[in-house]
């Protein structure tokens, strides 16, 4: 089961002064003027069973980026020999409904697309991931232009994945009924 999405518009902005590194009794400085050289759109999927990366920087979202993820993929074993290959995806629009599954089934017969809910792509792993990036790489975001950004996010990937453990997932199937429930309830009151 593989889990998948895009992290849109990552800039690359190059700082006018360098940043300066914590110090004792103070926080890291950083340079609130920056140029902007350009952003990616990082495109992942993580494996949940196995905790196994794959990613791309592309120029921008959409069908065809997304099929490239998929295509890097479905390329390598177990997934190319595999019965049945489930990709979970929210809603975005390079992945979004029946057509996406049919598109994606016409070239992979072994995949499954599964969407998240609306509004509930906190369920899909690879925001886990994503978060991790946010917070071990892109803060404070400071990259002299789009390539140092592209290879900083490739090698924290690889980096990443040396020692990745698949995520202690507790969020139960029960869990999910119990909210969907809840949130049926709060958008369609019941009259006295």
């Amino acid at each position: 089961m593989l889990c998948a999405d895009e992290k849109t518009s990552i800039q690359a902005r190059q700082r006018k002064h360098p940043s300066l590194p914590p110090g004792p009794g103070r926080p890291i400085y950083v340079e609130h003027e920056y140029v902007r050289t350009g952003a990616w759109a990082y495109i992942a999927a993580w494996d949940v069973h196995r905790a196994k990366l794959f990613g791309r920087c592309e120029r921008k979202t959409g069908i065809v980026p997304f099929e490239r993820l998929v295509a890097q993929v479905m390329r390598q074993q177990p997934y190319r020999s595999a019965r049945r290959v489930f990709w979970i995806v929210d809603n975005g629009s390079s992945h979004r409904g029946q057509r996406a599954a049919a598109r994606l089934r016409a070239r992979w017969p072994n995949i499954i697309l599964v969407h998240t809910p609306v509004h509930a792509s906190w369920l899909n792993q690879i925001e886990v991931y994503f978060s991790i990036v946010q917070r071990k790489l892109l803060t404070p975001n400071d990259f002299a232009n789009l390539a140092a950004l592209r290879d900083q996010l490739m090698q924290f990937q690889q980096r990443y994945q040396r020692s990745a453990k698949p995520f202690e997932w507790t969020f139960t199937r029960s869990d999910l009924d119990d909210l969907l429930e809840k949130l049926k309830q709060n958008s369609h009151p019941v009259a006295p």
